[in-house]
C-alpha cells in the first residue's frame, strides 16, 4: 500500500496529537518499541534512529548515506507507516555543535576560541561548538540536509538550537534550497520567535524548559500563537513541557496537552526534564492522550481576559468534544454544555465541568457535535 502525501498525513492525524524528541516513551507490558514508537504522530531523532549511515567517516565530512542503510531506512519507513498512516519522520542535522568524533580535530569547521581550541558545546562534555557563520559548513549542512530528504526515509529536517540572526537566516535559505519548497525544516526556537526564518520553517519544536511561573506560560501561549500564524505551511509546530516534582504532575501535561490544542494544530508532549542524569525527552504515554477528539471545528477561544489584556484560558470545540486550558494565573472555570460530557481529566459525567488554574481537560461526548445547530449525532 502506498503512502499518504505528507500534507495529507498532517491533516488526517486525530487529536490529541503526541510526538517524540529523540528519546522515547516507556514500554509498558505487552507493548513493544515499535508499537509505541507508531503511537507518535510526529517523530525526530538522528538519521542514525532511522536506519540511515553516512557514507564516510568522519560524519561531519560524509555527503550522503551507503546504499543499502537507505533501503533498509526506507523500509523501516514502510513498517512504521504501516503502524500509523499519518507519522511524520524527521531526522536532525547537527549545525550548531558534534561530537569530538564529527570531525577531525584541526578541522576548520569546528569553532574555535581566542586560544584556538574548540570551544566545548555542552557542560556535560566531549560536545564542542561548529562554525556555521563560515559559509563552507553553512553548504555541507544544507547538503547533508538534501541527503536525508533524498533518501526517502524522513519528511524533513530538525536544527536544533534556534535563533533568528544572520547565520541562522542563512542556514535556513541554504537548507531551504537544497531540501526543496516541500520538505519540512523543523527549528527548537524554544518559546521565542523567529520572524526572519519563518518564511522557511514550517514548525518550532518549543522545547519549553522554563514553565514555573505564569508569566512563562503565557510567553508559551503567545509564541504558540505567533507560530500558528506565521511559519510556513504545512505547519507542524510542537510543544514540549517537563514535570516539576515526577511524571504524576498530571495537571501540568494536561496544560501542556491543551494549551497545543487549544492555540494550534500542533503536536505536544510532557517529558523528563533535561538535568536528570539520563537520556533527555524521556517520557511516559498518559491515558489522556489516548482520547479521540476528532478535528477541530473552530479556533481556539479565550475564556476571559485578565486586567493587563492577556487570556485566562481557552476553549477550542472539536468534533467530539471541547478542550479547555487554563492558565495558572487564572481563577477555576466553570465550564457550562448544553449536553452532558465527560471529563478525561475526572471522569465526571455532566454538563458543567470545572476546570482549576494551571491544568486543563477533554470534555467528551459519544458521537459527534453538529458545528451549526451543536447536537449530538
Amino acid at each position: 500500500m502506498s503512502e499518504k502525501p505528507l500534507q495529507r498525513r498532517i491533516a488526517d492525524r486525530g487529536f490529541p496529537s503526541v510526538f517524540q524528541a529523540w528519546n522515547p516513551a516507556d514500554e509498558p507490558a505487552g507493548v513493544g518499541a515499535d508499537a509505541m514508537l507508531a503511537r507518535h504522530d510526529l517523530i525526530f531523532h538522528s538519521p542514525e534512529f532511522f536506519g540511515l549511515r553516512w557514507s564516510k567517516q568522519p560524519t561531519g565530512l560524509a555527503e550522503g548515506f551507503t546504499p543499502e542503510s537507505v533501503l533498509a531506512a526506507q523500509k523501516r519507513r514502510a513498517a512504521l507507516l504501516f503502524r500509523n498512516p499519518n507519522t511524520v519522520l524527521i531526522a536532525e542535522i547537527r549545525y550548531r555543535d558534534a561530537h569530538t568524533s564529527y570531525l577531525p580535530e584541526d578541522h576548520p569547521w569546528w569553532k574555535r576560541g581566542k586560544d584556538g581550541k574548540r570551544v566545548p558545546g555542552w557542560e556535560e562534555g566531549g560536545y564542542f561548538l561548529l562554525d556555521f557563520a563560515s559559509p563552507a559548513f553553512r553548504q555541507q549542512v544544507a547538503t547533508q540536509a538534501k541527503a536525508a530528504v533524498a533518501s526517502g526515509a524522513v519528511d524533513g529536517v530538525m536544527l536544533d538550537w534556534w535563533d533568528d540572526d544572520d547565520d541562522h537566516l542563512a542556514l535556513a535559505r541554504a537548507v531551504r534550497e537544497a531540501i526543496g519548497p516541500g520538505a519540512l525544516i523543523l527549528a527548537n526556537a524554544n518559546d521565542r520567535q523567529t520572524p526572519r526564518t519563518a518564511p522557511l520553517v514550517n514548525g518550532f519544536f518549543m522545547e519549553c524548559y522554563r514553565s514555573q511561573t505564569p508569566a512563562d506560560w503565557r510567553r508559551i501561549a503567545t509564541t504558540l500563537e505567533w507560530a500558528q500564524k506565521n511559519l510556513r505551511q504545512p505547519r507542524i509546530n510542537c510543544v514540549e513541557s517537563w514535570w516539576h516534582k515526577s511524571r504524576d504532575d498530571r495537571q501540568l501535561m494536561r496544560l501542556v496537552s491543551t494549551l497545543t490544542l487549544c492555540l494550534s494544530d500542533g503536536y505536544c508532549l510532557f517529558s523528563d526534564p533535561n538535568s536528570l542524569p539520563k537520556p533527555d525527552h524521556l517520557h511516559r504515554w498518559y491515558d489522556f492522550w489516548n482520547k479521540s477528539l476528532g478535528k477541530p471545528l473552530e479556533r481556539g477561544t479565550p475564556l476571559g481576559m485578565a486586567e493587563r489584556g492577556h487570556p485566562l484560558g481557552w476553549y477550542r470545540d472539536f468534533d467530539r468534544g471541547r478542550v479547555v486550558c487554563v492558565l495558572p494565573d487564572a481563577k477555576p472555570f466553570e465550564i457550562q454544555l448544553d449536553v452532558p460530557h465527560k471529563s478525561a481529566a475526572t471522569g465526571k459525567v455532566s454538563k458543567t465541568h470545572t476546570v482549576p488554574p494551571g491544568d486543563g481537560d477533554l470534555l467528551l461526548v459519544e458521537g459527534r457535535i453538529n458545528p451549526s445547530s451543536g447536537a449530538i449525532t
